[in-house]
């Protein structure tokens, strides 16, 4: 005898630790914060926890900067010919004010806000982008591509229907668009560390930590081909902070594309993590559960605020949890065996 399960009763155990405080200013949010994470490489909690006590350490802590939001979303019609196609982008442009309208009569917090397009052969991939409020946005874009599809269509001759996303967005894939063009909320993590801190926190030094991020992040990423990526595992966590607060976990993959910075400054470190490709939401699909209601309150991410400023504010300690195990982890490597130690003592102690 079989027993049928309904989704929405069955759960996945991951084990989570609440890792910090860390310590946080800028556009977005300010203040210490413990941060979840969601994760079965149990090493990565001593790791985060110890980029969070270094960020103590210093009066500014984590300076985290919001530098965009906007979700897309990206149509596919096929045209008669290329000229057809590119006749409908002028079409488009021209009328953007009213599709603008469109998209607003039909939700409350969707907002169209660009247009980019890409023309192959007689293909025409129309990339709308748009604000969410507090939500990631997946269901609010395809549903406002739907409408601004369907007007589309019936405003211009020659013009046929393939597709409602046509990777051009581009969702859950690496890629260089979102990069260039963005895709979720823009967020700079920096930090500044004095001479004494990266020594004897880190157990290491600025310019050994600088020049191994030039070696591994940028030639080693570039000679592996990576896409718009120069980091050491960004997606390590994010993956953790995603699962604990509720996100579509699949979106680390555009998500971990990011640049690592670190200059030797006198000796003293300046590092800083940048991610053009966060996508999270305080509100949707996942919040409602127990772990995600205790998770977003716990960060303050359930208070009343204007519409985005929960889902910025989210990011933002994203972004500063990223920099503190990627500063963490980069530390590490650059003394022999110390990684390979710290998993073998870790692992050995969460069996």
């Amino acid at each position: 005898m079989t027993t049928s399960h309904s989704p929405a009763t069955d759960h996945a155990t991951v084990p989570m630790a609440w890792l910090g405080p860390l310590r946080i200013r800028g556009n977005a949010v300010t203040g210490e914060f413990d941060i979840p994470l969601a994760t079965f490489e149990t090493p990565l909690w001593p790791s985060v926890r110890r980029g969070a006590a270094v960020s103590r350490l210093t009066d500014q802590g984590i300076v985290a900067t919001v530098l965009d939001d906007r979700m897309t979303r990206s149509i596919l019609v096929e045209a008669d010919d290329a000229s057809i196609a590119l006749a409908a982008v002028g079409h488009v442009r021209d009328r953007f004010d009213e599709l603008r309208d469109l998209v607003a009569a039909d939700s409350r917090h969707t907002r169209l806000i660009d247009l980019h397009h890409q023309i192959a052969g007689n293909l025409l991939f129309l990339r709308f982008e748009f604000t969410t409020g507090d939500a990631a946005g997946h269901n609010m874009t395809t549903q406002a591509a739907d409408r601004l599809a369907a007007r589309i269509l019936a405003d211009i001759p020659g013009l046929r229907y393939e597709s409602v996303s046509g990777n051009y967005c581009t969702d859950k894939k690496a890629s260089a668009v979102n990069g260039i063009l963005g895709r979720g909320k823009n967020v700079v993590a920096e930090i500044m560390l004095p001479r004494e801190v990266v020594e004897r926190r880190l157990r290491t030094t600025a310019a050994r930590l600088a020049t191994l991020n030039t070696r591994k992040n940028l030639i080693g990423t570039l000679l592996a081909g990576g896409i718009r990526s120069a980091n050491a595992h960004y997606a390590n966590m994010l993956l953790g902070f995603y699962l604990a607060t509720g996100q579509d976990a699949a979106n680390i993959v555009e998500g971990s594309q990011g640049i690592t910075r670190a200059d030797d400054r006198d000796g003293d470190l300046y590092f800083s993590c940048t991610l053009p490709n966060l996508i999270v939401g305080t509100v949707g699909n996942g919040k409602h559960l127990p772990h995600v209601e205790q998770a977003l309150t716990r960060l303050g991410c359930r208070q009343e605020r204007p519409p985005g400023a929960n889902a910025r504010r989210l990011a933002a300690l994203a972004a500063a949890t990223v920099l503190c195990g990627e500063l963490s982890l980069l530390a590490a490597q650059t003394n022999p065996g110390e990684l390979m130690r710290a998993h073998t003592r870790f692992e050995r102690t969460h069996r």
